[in-house]
């Protein structure tokens, strides 16, 4: 059997810690200290602005420019076109289709990452819009701030998770009041929030919060032993 090679020579994206209080999954991390507390209760300096957005729940995928050639990838890296999961040949076929709109964003060595909703995992979603959702614009490890993604996504008429706060800290009590309704069609409680925090113009860091009762993939069928539940299929 032919391994798939990596074109980018590593993941498309690394996984992001949590904070304190949130639900940790396996292999997963909390933030330091000194981060937690920068995202919740005190700044450094007025140089840190804090956003907050909504947390999606679907399959981590992006898509990178390479040489001028548009590639479809999961988060380990791998062509989704590659994959032996449906959904990730899914989207590989949906990037082909709205090619001319991944060319309108990324320049030569970007990858916009993002979530991939067609497949329900632990949230079912009545999606108002496409099945990618785009919450990073990256070159190598560098994230693009989120004032400049947004203008940047807006070139091809992507979607991006809904903002819930920016300014100074927010505890996660606060979040939690203000994560309902989804802004994104949610059918269950929505899973969490992402924290992003920039400084002096760049993305200094970023953390998530996931409530505790939040069952990883319960729609799916491996685990829930039946069909798998649909959020989009095409031409649905």
């Amino acid at each position: 059997m032919t391994i798939p090679i990596k074109p980018l020579g590593g993941k498309a994206y690394g996984h992001i810690p949590h904070l304190p209080g949130s639900r940790l999954g396996p292999g997963d991390h909390k933030v330091p200290e000194g981060q937690g507390r920068i995202c919740t209760h005190k700044t450094r300096d007025r140089h840190d602005q804090i956003f907050v957005q909504e947390k999606l729940d679907g399959s981590c995928v992006a898509v990178a420019r390479i040489n001028g050639v548009i590639q479809p990838l999961i988060r380990a890296g791998y062509p989704a076109e590659s994959s032996h999961h449906q959904q990730h040949r899914l989207f590989a076929r949906w990037v082909w289709e709205n090619h001319d709109r991944f060319l309108a964003v990324l320049g030569d060595g970007d990858r916009l990452c993002g979530e991939w909703l067609a497949l329900a995992h632990g949230t079912r979603y009545q999606l108002p819009h496409d099945p990618f959702v785009a919450f990073d614009l990256m070159r190598g490890l560098e994230r693009t701030p989120l004032d400049e993604l947004l203008k940047r996504v807006a070139l091809g008429n992507f979607v991006t998770p809904r903002i819930i706060h920016r300014g100074g800290p927010i505890s996660v009590d606060r979040v939690q009041l203000l994560l309902e309704p989804s802004g994104h069609g949610a059918l269950d409680p929505v899973e969490g929030a992402v924290w992003r925090v920039e400084r002096r113009g760049a993305v200094d860091f970023v953390a998530k919060w996931v409530r505790a009762d939040k069952i990883d993939g319960c729609y799916l069928p491996d685990i829930s032993g039946k069909e798998p539940v649909w959020n989009w299929i095409p031409g649905g």
